[in-house]
């Protein structure tokens, strides 16, 4: 049973541009919306599914086509060869947290609901939100903020955590917001607390560094035209995937060959990405701010 409306889906179907008879991987399962339709267009095709969260597992299909990995998606090349699989026709991943994930207070992704900062995809992993926020110096704990969540202000939400974890452990959601909410800008709170919470998820999953590992073992596995179709949700992730793309390195730094041609591993298929048109917004509020870049590899 799905559980989520899956954004983009259309769009990011098509831009995989599947063949009845290729290889496709999903390396963010989720609730399945994309994998469904991908298998919908597959007759002896096989489609192999990654995710990282347990949970996930509800939802995979019974369908001989398909093979679902309960793994991160930086497994990718190794869990491929593993299975036999040497190159493959596209790849998609939709990044960041999906809304099932979002939905579970106990999961402490979201700062719109008490709960335990816990914040791992990975239910198994050992960091959590709460102990970055006990273990780190304040030095660490404003860079964090300031890379994972281009907060501005990070020194001084650094500082007000560091002088609150003095006088009790930081443990939950209202911790925090009691910790740093006279630094959230006036009208602006939520944004502020979705930045906040977002650096702090980056850094418990290790998401950019884990992204920049699939995206370098993508190149390598995929087939010559084959597709890399990615769906981000933040600026952070998809400057990594818009650089990646064009450039085939994560700076964004062009090389030219000799004719003054770009040298790089990737035609663009869609050049400034794609988002949703207000239809689906109004249908799919959660969807607002994603992107979608497709790119085939040369």
């Amino acid at each position: 049973m799905l559980y989520h409306v899956p954004a983009l889906l259309e769009e990011s179907i098509i831009g995989l541009n599947i063949k009845p008879d290729g290889i496709y991987v999903d390396v963010t399962f989720g609730g399945g919306g994309h994998s469904m339709e991908i298998l919908g267009q597959l007759k002896k095709g096989r489609l192999i599914a990654f995710d990282q969260d347990e949970d996930a597992l509800r939802n995979a299909p019974e369908d001989r086509r398909f093979t679902f990995l309960c793994q991160n998606f930086r497994f990718l090349k190794n869990n491929l060869r593993f299975l036999g699989i040497e190159s493959v026709d596209g790849i998609i991943a939709v990044l960041g947290v999906s809304f099932h994930q979002f939905d579970e207070p106990e999961r402490g992704f979201t700062f719109r609901q008490d709960a335990p900062l816990d914040m791992r995809m990975n239910k198994s992993g050992t960091v959590t939100a709460a102990s970055l926020i006990r273990n780190l110096d304040e030095r660490s704990l404003a860079s964090l903020f300031y890379d994972y969540g281009e907060l501005v202000n990070s020194r001084k939400i650094a500082r007000e955590l560091v002088a609150a974890r003095a006088l009790k452990p930081i443990t939950h959601v209202s911790d925090i917001i009691n910790a740093i909410g006279k630094l959230a800008p006036p009208r602006q709170e939520n944004k502020f607390y979705a930045k906040v919470f977002q650096a702090l998820r980056i850094a418990v999953n290790h998401e950019i560094d884990y992204l920049k590992e699939m995206l370098e073992q993508a190149l390598d596995v995929l087939n010559r035209h084959g597709r890399l179709v990615v769906i981000t949700y933040h600026s952070l992730e998809d400057r990594v995937v818009k650089n990646f793309m064009r450039t085939g390195n994560f700076e964004g730094e062009e090389q030219k060959d000799f004719y003054g041609n770009l040298i790089t591993p990737f035609i663009m298929v869609n050049r400034k990405g794609t988002v949703p048109d207000e239809h689906e917004i109004s249908v799919n509020k959660r969807s607002r701010s994603a992107r979608l870049r497709i790119a085939e590899k040369i």
